[in-house]
């Protein structure tokens, strides 16, 4: 697990918790914007001996240096979900991978519009 601190957008410290020696880590968080702390991240795993480093986040917004940050880094892939397009992202940026996450949005929003459980969706995910 990596810990970071951020203060005004930019991390001002970042820990390792954990033995990542020889081991495939991967990143979760919910949003890539500008991706300084997930390249940050990255390259503390490495460091610390990870074979290879991964990201998987909800929502790839991919602003300003992103796509260099991403191309440039040991992130071997990040897989975002296609809640933004990323068509144009991907032929600058080919670490990019989209999960088409439109069928299980689409049964939240029948499910709620019928009134009928989203725990039940969630439980039950059709992979």
């Amino acid at each position: 697990r990596v810990v970071s601190t951020q203060s005004t957008g930019e991390v001002q410290r970042m820990t390792l918790v954990g033995d990542v020696d020889n081991r495939i880590a991967i990143i979760v968080d919910d949003l890539a914007d500008t991706c300084g702390t997930v390249v940050k991240a990255a390259e503390k795993l490495k460091e610390a001996g990870a074979k290879a480093v991964y990201a998987v986040m909800t929502h790839g917004v991919f602003s300003g240096p992103a796509l260099e940050r991403v191309m440039g880094s040991c992130i071997e892939a990040i897989v975002v979900s296609n809640t933004i397009p990323q068509h144009e992202k991907i032929a600058i940026c080919p670490k990019i991978q989209v999960i088409d996450v439109s069928s299980i949005i689409g049964e939240a929003i029948r499910r709620t519009h019928n009134g009928e459980s989203i725990s039940y969706l969630l439980k039950n995910i059709p992979l």
